[in-house]
């Protein structure tokens, strides 16, 4: 009980830096908004030039859906982190009894009401907007999300690691995270399209596995829950991988004293 009330103090604080500022609360709705009339449009756009019989909403707008989530979820974490980082707090939290564990579990909640939000928001506009419904990707739904969910999970606390070891100037390297991923998600076309050394990264990697299937069901297929699974195996091993490393970075920078001169320079 005192370990739930502890990841329930982090997650009050998130909600009092929102809710009390507008700056916060801009960027978990305005760019969702913007990123899924853009691609709505571009859908709607391909429906018209393209084959009949093949809709784009489904397979295109709802990859850039699946994805966006993928990215909150993962910034839900980054983001958490990085408010004690700017407001020099972090060395609070951990002159009190909190665990790490327990603070990773405060950044996951954050990571989930955040990423739940701009769920509904995209689902919202994707719906009213363009037609676009969750129904038509049947059972297969929850798996595509909680792998995405879990991939999230695992980049935002591999991200936070990073700015960890090098400090509050190392939040550079965790900004352009999903761009980078991107090309070997296989968001937008087939694995098969990547030359074969991109393909040996992309099946390590659980998102492919998932836009593969968003494809495939658009194109009105059955899903591969074999796939899923799989996917889903990965995305929990890199889950568990991103804690052991966290806590290892964490442990060597309370080990050499680094954490001490945790400050708003680099830390070398």
């Amino acid at each position: 009980m005192t370990a739930l009330r502890r990841i329930l103090a982090i997650l009050l604080r998130q909600y009092y830096l929102v809710r009390g500022s507008v700056a916060r609360v801009f960027p978990l709705f305005g760019w969702i908004f913007v990123d899924i009339v853009l691609w709505g449009f571009m859908s709607r756009y391909l429906n018209r030039v393209a084959s009949p019989g093949y809709n784009f909403v489904p397979a295109l707008l709802g990859a850039v859906l699946f994805w966006e989530f993928f990215t909150r979820v993962m910034q839900g974490v980054t983001m958490a982190f990085f408010e004690d980082v700017w407001s020099r707090n972090f060395l609070n939290l951990f002159a009190s009894p909190l665990s790490v564990g327990e603070y990773l579990a405060g950044l996951v909640g954050s990571a989930v009401v955040t990423s739940a939000a701009g769920l509904v928001v995209m689902l919202v506009v994707a719906t009213t907007a363009f037609g676009l419904s969750f129904f038509s990707y049947g059972a297969a739904l929850l798996p595509f999300l909680l792998v995405l969910f879990l991939f999230g999970i695992a980049v935002g606390i591999i991200g936070t690691s990073i700015v960890l070891r090098l400090g509050p100037a190392g939040e550079w390297f965790v900004w352009p995270i999903p761009a980078a991923i991107s090309p070997f998600a296989c968001v937008y076309y087939p694995v098969s399209t990547l030359p074969v050394w991109m393909r040996g990264v992309s099946r390590v990697l659980p998102a492919p596995y998932v836009f593969d299937n968003v494809r495939a069901v658009a194109a009105g297929h059955s899903a591969d829950f074999g796939a899923l699974a799989l996917a889903a195996g990965l995305a929990a091993l890199y889950v568990l991988g991103a804690c052991w490393i966290f806590t290892s970075v964490y442990r060597r920078a309370v080990r050499t004293g680094l954490i001490a001169r945790y400050s708003a320079e680099s830390v070398s």
